[in-house]
């Protein structure tokens, strides 16, 4: 039979791999947490310099002495650096719906570590069992594209499966 017959599966080892994915997912979800609110306070700063420049603005003050003027220069820039803000806030702010959906998908996916680990724990006895169970879970949730830096347990039945073939 293949290598895997001569090493002993342990159902412990696949709780703390299961805890120890979750653990990294949820550190990632910090990280990205951390971003996302930097770039909340980058949206409200622009926002804020967009206000200033509209209240700024020349052309908001009527006297005698300046009438209001459509077409001025001032105005031109003032219009230009407005609108160049308010793109930057737009994109901006895709950027941080985009993290915030992958921080509701690393968290989804340490939940799931988190429940697979408790499973373990409680209803198997067998290493083999848990291993299957890893890898299913794993495939099913499409793990390995969570984890650019490991190789997760799933990849590695794979990749072991297809040098034994």
């Amino acid at each position: 039979m293949g290598r895997e017959d001569d090493v002993a599966l342990s159902v412990a080892e696949f709780v703390d791999y299961c805890e120890t994915q979750a653990g990294l997912l949820m550190g990632n979800v910090e990280t990205m947490t951390t971003e996302a609110d930097a770039l909340l306070d980058d949206i409200d700063d622009r926002v804020s310099e967009v206000r200033a420049r509209l209240e700024d603005s020349p052309e908001d003050v009527e006297t005698a002495e300046h009438p209001p003027s459509t077409d001025g220069p001032e105005r031109e820039v003032d219009t230009a650096a407005v609108t160049e803000l308010e793109r930057e806030i737009e994109e901006t702010q895709a950027v941080v719906e985009a993290k915030r959906a992958r921080i509701v998908a690393f968290r989804e996916l340490a939940d799931g570590y988190g429940s697979l680990a408790d499973d373990l724990r409680s209803e198997v006895d067998d290493g083999r069992e848990a291993l299957d169970r890893v890898v299913r879970f794993e495939a099913d949730a499409d793990a390995p594209v969570y984890f650019d830096d490991r190789q997760t347990v799933y990849e590695a039945a794979t990749s072991e499966e297809s040098r034994d073939k």
